[in-house]
């Protein structure tokens, strides 16, 4: 929590003040926008400080589990935080100023006067000093048509990816946790009550670990333009689930609504959900969203104590961005990427929205979505074609040039839930991310063993897409090309992701270089399986784009091998070879 601390000695704060290590150079370390707001006669900055010290997290990669990954994941950095925080915590309290540290990244939020902000980037130990400005979400487009709200069966969506036919392999996301930072959640909704995992039964809810809520003020003060800023719809630091805006009940519903009748909205309708409100309508700040990430990778009660990483979701949607104009920028990014890349190094899964700011290249280009290691999702329509507001790649807000997004995903006249208990028709990346973490759910559910193993499921989820094309090409990558800067490697397909999840091993590394390599590709009728190096007989299985399994073969000895495979249409099949040392899976194509 903030802590607002009152007035202390002239004495204390002055020797506080004077144990800093003054520097000529301490405008460097200090964002441009915050110099602005200094020389525009600022006297009262909202700030995030940024220590020296970051933990070293590269062996959470040797654990073989999600709950060992947390759990020395969160050791680490508490251990960091607590081993370098003091001197600028004992500054903060002697000037009696606000602030929240966190420890998922060495860093503190702050609020002061620009000669308290100078002091701290004179202390050695202060690497940066960036903005906390607020910055609001992409708003999803509300259907104008009545028609779009009719309810069906199975949605469109799931229909389109065939979730509905993994549940009917028995697959329904059970076992598995999911989680969301948006504008907060409407728990109580026919669709979400009973999945929410806070809820046991009518008479017995229980908040704690299940929710938090990052909303401590409204700080109009430095730029959230709420018309009423004193009367938020929630209230502030609510200690149950709530949601200010609709958009995060929306984007929940997608994941694993249901009412058990006509509304069948969501992926993964067993799964179970935890939430984190990042937005005060809509309005969040790095802050929050750093807070969220905090307690999503390791949930606390609702003193937000005794944080606990064995209770974090096994994946969470993201479905906002911060534009550069409003704060982020190159300066920046890397401590969001760093909170990123600590998430995932903790094992659990970050799925971000790529943005609504197509069709043009290269509009992937806001925090979260613009890293290597978020799993970005553009939005695709009924017609199974991207749409037109759907953010391209190439990344250049970074000088990256990375390719994203990732994957796509149904994201156009999505059905789900909002606020009394009503259901709506939305269109946006915001709508196509948390299909992808319902399939992930599936994923898990039908193969509890790849929990916590991001990359093999990332590996999956890419493997298994349906592959797509387009006219448009963007950066040096043809749009005829599968990956594209439009697609991605395709869009979603969960029945075969959860085919080829049922073969994985949690200790293949689907990203690593294969000792065997398969050719041609696209293929005809034969395949050829280069087995140098490997001994004894492998066991090949090829599936269909639908995850069928079309024919399993013995091929023996450390050589080439020659396969022949049946008369097959051309489209997207998928290999499996394992023998008694090793297991791996790749993409073939056939052809003509």
């Amino acid at each position: 929590m903030s802590r607002y601390l009152l007035f202390v000695p002239f004495l204390l704060l002055t020797y506080v003040a004077t144990a800093f290590q003054i520097t000529p150079s301490w405008e460097a370390k200090v964002a441009p926008s915050l110099l602005a707001a200094i020389d525009n006669g600022s006297n009262q900055l909202n700030f995030i400080i940024l220590l020296q010290p970051q933990a070293d997290l590269r062996s959470a990669a040797t654990f073989s589990t999600k709950l060992a990954k947390g759990q020395f994941v969160f050791q680490e950095l508490k251990r960091t935080a607590q081993e370098s925080q003091t001197s600028v915590r004992n500054y903060l309290e002697a000037q009696g100023m606000s602030y929240h540290p966190f420890y998922i990244i060495n860093a503190i939020q702050a609020k002061g006067t620009p000669l308290q902000l100078q002091q701290l980037a004179q202390e050695q130990i202060v690497k940066r000093i960036i903005a906390n400005s607020p910055y609001q979400l992409e708003a999803p487009v509300l259907a104008s048509d009545n028609a779009a709200l009719t309810p069906q069966d199975i949605e469109w969506g799931i229909q389109m990816i065939g979730a509905d036919q993994v549940w009917d392999m028995g697959y329904t996301g059970q076992g598995v946790v999911v989680g969301g930072q948006d504008t907060g959640y409407d728990w109580e909704h026919p669709a979400l009550k009973t999945k929410y995992r806070g809820y046991i039964d009518e008479n017995n809810v229980d908040h704690n670990y299940n929710w938090h809520d990052a909303i401590h003020e409204i700080d109009s003060l430095n730029g959230d333009p709420i018309i009423d800023p004193t009367n938020n719809p929630c209230g502030l630091d609510v200690d149950a689930p709530c949601d200010d805006n609709n958009h995060g009940t929306h984007t929940m519903g997608t994941m694993v609504g249901t009412d058990g009748g006509e509304n069948q909205i969501g992926v993964a309708p067993d799964a179970r959900w935890v939430g984190c409100r990042n937005m005060e309508r809509g309005w969040g700040s790095p802050a929050s969203y750093i807070e969220c990430f905090e307690w999503l990778m390791a949930p606390t009660d609702l003193s937000n104590e005794n944080p606990n990483p064995a209770l974090a979701p096994h994946v969470f949607a993201n479905s906002w961005g911060c534009p550069p104009i409003e704060g982020c920028d190159t300066s920046n990014f890397s401590i969001m990427e760093t909170v990123v890349n600590t998430v995932k190094s903790s094992g659990v899964m970050v799925v971000v929205s790529a943005g609504n700011s197509g069709s043009e290249c290269s509009t992937v280009n806001t925090p979260a979505a613009i890293f290597e290691n978020s799993f970005s999702v553009g939005a695709t329509r009924m017609n199974d074609t991207i749409a037109g507001f759907s953010s391209r790649g190439p990344v250049l807000v970074d000088g990256s040039m990375r390719m994203k997004p990732d994957i796509s995903a149904p994201g156009h006249r999505v059905r789900s839930s909002v606020l009394g208990d009503q259901y709506s028709t939305f269109s946006g990346t915001s709508m196509a991310g948390p299909h992808v973490v319902g399939v992930v759910a599936l994923i898990i559910s039908a193969n509890p063993q790849l929990a916590g193993q991001v990359d093999i499921i990332e590996d999956i989820i890419i493997q298994s897409a349906v592959p797509k094309t387009t006219d448009q090409d963007c950066g040096n990558t043809s749009g005829t090309a599968v990956p594209n800067n439009t697609y991605g490697h395709g869009r979603i397909n969960a029945l075969a992701a959860v085919q080829l999840a049922l073969t994985a091993t949690p200790t293949q590394d689907l990203t690593e270089v294969s000792p065997i390599s398969v050719y041609p590709n696209p293929f005809t009728n034969t395949l050829q399986f280069d087995l140098t190096n490997l001994s004894g007989i492998s066991e090949v299985t090829i599936f269909n784009g639908t995850g069928q399994n079309i024919g399993q073969w013995q091929l023996e000895g450390a050589a080439v091998q020659t396969l022949t495979v049946p008369q097959l249409a051309n489209g997207i099949y998928f290999y499996h070879l394992k023998n008694k040392t090793t297991a791996f899976q790749g993409k073939i194509l056939k052809g003509q």
